[in-house]
Formats: C-alpha cells, sequence, structure tokens
C-alpha cells in the first residue's frame, strides 16, 4: 500500500480532513504533515485577536494521521471498498504552544499496542522549527 492510497482511504474530506501529505510508514511508526490554512473555517471564531487552531483540531489532526492512517496501513489487505470505521475511546494529549494559521505540523506516531483491534499510539506533534507542540497517546476501536 503507497502513501498516496492512504490518503485515498481516508473517510475524512474537506473541511474537515487535516492530512495533507504521509512521508514514512510501516507496522510500527507512521509519519505525516498538515498545514493550517489561514482560511480554515474555526479560525473565524477562536480568538478575537489573534487566531489559534483550537485543540480539539491538533487532536484530530494527530488522529487522522497517526492512528487512522495507520490503522488503514495495517487492515490494508481487510479493507474493501467500505471505509475504516474509527471509534476513539481515549485520549491523553499534553499542549506545550499554539499552532497559529499558516503553520505546517508533522505528526509522528508509534504504535505502542495493536490487539481486538484496538490500537494504542504514542503521538509527537511539531511545528516547522522542531519545536514541541503536543504530545501524548490516542486509543481507537478500528473496525474494517
Amino acid at each position: 500500500m503507497t502513501t498516496l492510497s492512504i490518503l485515498k482511504e481516508l473517510p475524512y474530506q474537506k473541511p474537515f480532513l487535516f492530512v495533507d501529505r504521509i512521508i514514512h510508514v510501516n507496522e510500527q511508526q507512521i509519519t505525516g504533515t498538515y498545514t493550517f490554512l489561514e482560511d480554515e473555517y474555526f479560525y473565524k471564531g477562536h480568538q478575537k485577536k489573534e487566531p489559534v487552531t483550537p485543540g480539539f483540531i491538533l487532536i484530530e489532526c494527530m488522529s487522522q494521521i497517526g492512528l487512522v492512517s495507520l490503522g488503514i496501513y495495517l487492515f490494508r489487505n481487510e479493507l474493501r471498498d467500505e471505509p475504516l470505521e474509527v471509534a476513539i475511546t481515549d485520549t491523553n494529549i499534553h499542549f506545550y504552544t499554539s499552532v497559529l494559521p499558516g503553520e505546517k505540523v508533522t505528526v509522528i506516531s508509534d504504535k505502542e499496542y495493536f490487539k481486538f483491534n484496538i490500537l494504542k499510539c504514542k503521538m509527537v506533534m511539531y511545528d516547522s522549527k522542531q519545536n514541541l507542540i503536543a504530545k501524548g497517546t490516542i486509543t481507537a476501536k478500528l473496525t474494517p
């Protein structure tokens, strides 16, 4: 499975797609990027004077790259014309800095656990200057 085919299998579309590119993927790890465009819908009402990316959107971006995209890769031989179903069961993310409009982020996710269709990943998110934005774990039940 190519990184481009993973993008095509994602069960999201604009304006709620937060994956631009998958850089690397294997059975244990995935790395991807997303650029938060200045005209994203959520900036209009979030922080009047200086818009910042809401934390739940950052978690969604981490989830889409680090968990769902990796899940698609792990289930690559079982997906048949139906999207992977994802139910997030737990998040434990700590934030260290804000993401401003126009920022490109990189998410690196390492598989910690994958059994009985439960995938738990340890993730980090960096900005374009390699500053740590967020880190933690996300767990989900995946159904092909």
